[in-house]
């Protein structure tokens, strides 16, 4: 593809609305029907917040802060402080008030624009500690004194367009590829969130080469659920604003199950954990149903995998393998897709390695997964398996454009167009980074063969044992929630003689063995406690990791009452486990793994 005029998202958003006219880009879901939002509505209203934030006084290079859920108003917000010149600052909606502050503060955001009153609340608590912003806009509900609501800037904008037409398309046009666009804060897995600034040119750069080796269409349908502050869902909404395909904003993340057979989209965009849930509730299906509908399944599920790997592989396959795999589909896959609305084309993963064996199961069942790999700091994506080059058990290859290189001690380096511009006001982190151009990414992995990326673990989780050993706990905990009786597990064991793990169990199912195994408890955490729930769940570990080594295998369990929770700062927004802060919040549990 050849490399575009102006790379900048102003310039992708209007050459977008010209080209592709058509009266569903967007459908949203208001008072029980879904919506339909056309091209030249979006157009409209991104034109008019944009005049209206620059009426505000919103110059090029200020900062706006969105905390909102998916909407279309998230959106059009983002498209008219881009198209102004702004900077977009997302903030997950489950962060607290004190976290929400320190971000807007942190910014220096001169405006900030949340969803409703709940979110307003949170930017409140704290406004007398943010001298830098001046406006508070709310995109539902009344708007309390001192506020504006997002309508009241849209009118503020069309306006302005009235007495100076051209206006908006000499901003846009004056956005130049090395702008900064967002400053994204990451997760924090390890400590406090860096401040990543990424460019026009960052974002289009990726977009660009991922529309090189994913036939992304205009006839595609789009449900959005994974939040628009992770930089993954941002950066899906910009390639397919793109190429003109339609976008379903899900009600929320509990409804994406029933969204999705009205929606009927052709495009999912996901991290592992939404995966790995479809995947348990099948198996769940599957054993609660009778002798002959669990044998059923086992033979389809076995005759998809053969025909998977076939496909996989490129190898010709035999008339018997192809009737055989139209009967399953008949009998049991079909039942399953229809539920994600039956025309799916591809599922896209990213945000952490999703499990070869889930991979290889939705493959089975006629579902096209496709692992790729990526961080917020290259906008965000490095590799990807791809229609027609998936290989099980890697994150893809490098997509065009992206140079990988492994260093000495493991670590995976990147470099490319999409690489961050660094990190906001820390020089000094930028520069431990992003060394001779390359972008050092803090994990750990290997090339294969064919330049496949295997990814191991974060380089700062190994576990370094008192024998020596290096051990990835990634990897083993992937394994150890294959389990239907484990919700959450973390393995510990740095500077220990073995290895151990904090298991939080799915208390339904486990709940369900003991009444069935006659122990009877009055609560989870009497039952936590029981060493016959231990040693049971302890064994489901070793079923799930027969393959390890011995160094590597799960020795002993602490068994706690309750999952990790987000407003305990146990884990990211992206409910990613904070592996330091739980080692410490659990120091004394831990310990007594190892007394004796």
């Amino acid at each position: 593809m050849p490399e575009r005029q102006i790379a900048t998202l102003s310039r992708l958003f209007l050459d977008s609305c010209r080209t592709y006219v058509k009266p569903n880009r967007m459908l949203v879901k208001r008072d029980k029907a879904w919506t339909r939002i056309s091209t030249a509505e979006i157009e409209t209203t991104v034109r008019r917040l944009s005049l209206g934030f620059m009426e505000l006084g919103l110059k090029p290079g200020d900062r706006v802060a969105l905390l909102s859920e998916n909407r279309p108003e998230w959106v059009q917000t983002d498209f008219a402080v881009l198209c102004a010149g702004g900077v977009t600052v997302p903030i997950y909606t489950s962060l607290l008030p004190d976290q929400v502050r320190y971000i807007i503060g942190d910014a220096a955001a001169r405006i900030a624009v949340c969803s409703d009153l709940e979110m307003w609340r949170k930017i409140q608590a704290g406004r007398d500690k943010l001298p830098a912003l001046e406006r508070i806009i709310v995109m539902d509900g009344d708007p309390p004194a001192g506020t504006l609501a997002l309508s009241d800037v849209e009118e503020m904008g069309r306006r302005l367009e009235g007495e100076n037409p051209g206006r908006f398309e000499q901003a846009a046009a004056a956005v130049r590829p090395g702008d900064l666009a967002s400053i994204i804060y990451t997760s924090g897995t390890t400590g406090a969130p860096k401040r990543v600034m990424l460019s026009h040119a960052n974002f289009v750069a990726n977009i660009d080469s991922l529309a090189e080796v994913i036939d992304f269409r205009e006839s595609d349908t789009a449900l959005s659920f994974l939040p628009l502050s992770h930089v993954f869902e941002r950066t899906a909404t910009f390639i397919f604003y793109d190429v003109g395909a339609t976008i379903a904003y899900a009600e929320s993340v509990e409804a994406v199950a029933s969204n999705m057979p009205e929606v009927r989209p052709t495009v999912l965009i996901s991290v592992p954990r939404f995966f790995e849930k479809i995947y348990a509730r099948v198996m769940d299906q599957v054993m609660a149903g009778s002798r002959i509908k669990r044998a059923i399944f086992v033979w389809a599920l076995a005759t998809g995998r053969k025909h998977a790997a076939r496909m996989i592989a490129g190898q010709p396959i035999p008339m018997h393998l192809s009737f055989k795999r139209a009967v399953a589909k008949r009998l049991v896959f079909s039942k399953i897709t229809a539920r994600t609305g039956g025309r799916i084309r591809y599922m896209i993963c990213g945000g952490a390695a999703l499990s070869q064996d889930i991979t290889a199961f939705f493959l089975a069942i006629g579902l096209l997964v496709l692992p790729g790999y990526g961080l917020t700091e290259s906008a965000p994506v490095l590799t990807g398996n791809t229609p027609g080059r998936v290989r099980l058990g890697t994150s893809g290859k490098a997509i065009p454009r992206v140079e990988l290189r492994i260093a000495e001690d493991g670590e995976i380096l990147a470099r490319g167009p999409n690489i961050m511009m660094g990190y906001y006001r820390n020089e000094a982190d930028t520069r431990e980074v992003l060394k001779d151009g390359w972008l050092h990414t803090g994990d750990i992995g290997r090339l294969d063969e064919d330049g496949y990326l295997i990814i191991t673990d974060r380089k700062k989780d190994i576990i370094v044992t008192s024998g020596g050993k290096n051990v990835a706990p990634q990897p083993i905990e992937s394994l150890i929630l294959a389990s239907p009786f484990i919700a959450s597990a973390v393995v510990v064991g740095s500077s220990r003689k073995f290895v151990s793990a904090l298991v939080v169990p799915n208390f339904e199912k486990l709940e369900a063995w003991a009444r069935k195994a006659g122990i009877a408890v009055a609560d989870r955490a009497g039952l936590s406690r029981l060493p016959a729930v231990a040693a049971f769940l302890l064994g489901e570990i070793n079923r799930m990791t027969p393959g390890l080594a011995s160094y590597e295998r799960i020795k002993k369990i602490a068994v706690l009452d309750r999952d990790f929770e987000l407003d305990l700062g146990e884990v990211t927004p992206t409910l990613k486990v904070r592996r330091n802060f739980v080692e410490r919040k659990y120091a004394d549990l831990i310990e007594s793994l190892y007394q004796g």
